[in-house]
């Protein structure tokens, strides 16, 4: 029997609460996420002294969004893989290696966008 998924305001702010939770649980226990947070903060501070556009505001929000997206999903799934196996293994270094690697793609595509909207407005 399939069960009646209705809504549920109780469900709903549950389910904010727990992303809250991860969210204050990322931001204590993962240094990269005390350093995309002063990053952020920067890109924040720089958009606000140089006047960016919206579309520029878009591009800005969505470069930050993906960092911090693919930190998040780098740490769950670093912490996934060292609960499960302590040991070192070629296996899992590879899989480490990439998630961590799609970070540093995020952050440098972020990086460059980032040049691109603000390096004109200084110059």
């Amino acid at each position: 029997m399939i069960e009646s998924q209705e809504f549920s305001l109780v469900k709903l702010i549950r389910s904010f609460r727990y992303a809250g939770s991860g969210f204050e649980k990322f931001i204590v226990h993962e240094r990269n996420a005390r350093i995309h947070s002063v990053a952020t903060l920067l890109v924040i501070v720089a958009a606000c002294i140089w006047k960016t556009s919206i579309g520029e505001m878009i591009a800005l929000s969505i470069a930050v969004g993906l960092v911090w997206i693919a930190e998040m999903l780098n740490s769950a799934i670093e912490r996934t893989i060292d609960l499960i196996r302590k040991d070192r293994n070629p296996e899992i270094e590879y899989i480490k290696d990439i998630s961590a690697a799609a970070v540093l793609v995020a952050a440098a595509v972020s990086f460059i966008i980032a040049c691109l909207i603000f390096i004109p407005k200084i110059l």
